[in-house]
């Protein structure tokens, strides 16, 4: 069965793709720290909507984010304890990350709820819907029909319609959403479509180092790409066809795989 990790993958690096599938019989380590950090990051935007029912009208700007913010920190420390204790390297430096999104997060929703509060007369319990809509996290899609099966981020629900969305961490482009984020979200819809029979014309990244989200359009030419990218996919994976070799000094000196992949000159 296809997964959507493996197109994700694909994505990044095609030839990190092809060594994990015929060259590494191992557990992959760093893409479980990956599923960790976003389970992780879901449970403090579980926290922050929970905190933000007890936000008064009357409450200061400060006031606000402190109650915004309660058993945010003693969380991320136990969390990022047990998956230590999971024997997953997460480093000093991604916690940090993890801490001050979780902090610009919480000073833009203080915000957002101290002008709404202030234009609408009510209470945060009153319009917690407006900032966090009935969604899913993390739901698992399988589709037999399709042969694929993949986990998004969240899904949004409103008004009957649903919308995928993506949660990243990277920097994102200057406008719009890298293509790649862009494939991976079309892959969500279409498991969408097929799970719920339900069409999905548009979805959303989340780009959390500026607090951004980006909308992306299911469109002719997206599913086009994406379709494209499942069958270079199924190539590699099925038919053991080696992708050519992408240079790229940020990608390369980082992965496990730099020293078969490139040989030194």
């Amino acid at each position: 069965m296809l997964k959507v990790s493996s197109i994700k993958q694909y994505l990044y690096c095609p030839m990190t793709l092809y060594h994990q599938i015929h060259q590494d019989c191992g557990e992959n380590t760093d893409y479980q720290l990956v599923i960790e950090i976003k389970k992780l990051k879901i449970d403090i935007q579980d926290l922050i909507k929970k905190n933000m029912r007890k936000v008064k009208k009357d409450m200061v700007l400060t006031e606000i984010e402190a109650v915004l913010s309660e058993n945010i920190n003693p969380y991320i420390k136990s969390t990022t304890d047990a998956i230590k204790s999971m024997n997953l390297n997460i480093e000093a430096s991604q916690i940090n990350e993890i801490i001050d999104n979780a902090y610009f997060t919480i000073k833009i929703t203080a915000l957002k709820t101290k002008q709404a509060m202030t234009i609408l007369d009510k209470h945060a319990f009153e319009i917690t819907d407006m900032f966090f809509p009935n969604c899913m996290y993390s739901f698992m899609i399988k589709e037999p029909s399709m042969n694929m099966v993949g986990m998004c981020d969240k899904i949004e629900i409103v008004d009957g319609r649903y919308y995928p969305v993506l949660i990243k961490s990277g920097n994102p482009p200057l406008k719009g959403v890298w293509q790649s984020d862009a494939i991976e979200l079309v892959s969500y819809a279409i498991l969408i479509e097929e799970e719920f029979e339900s069409d999905v014309y548009v979805g959303f990244v989340d780009y959390e180092k500026i607090g951004d989200r980006r909308p992306v359009v299911m469109d002719v030419e997206m599913r086009k790409a994406f379709f494209d990218t499942v069958r270079e996919v199924k190539e590699i994976i099925d038919n053991n066809k080696m992708p050519s070799v992408k240079k790229s000094i940020k990608k390369c000196e980082k992965c496990e795989y730099n020293d078969i992949c490139i040989p030194e000159d």
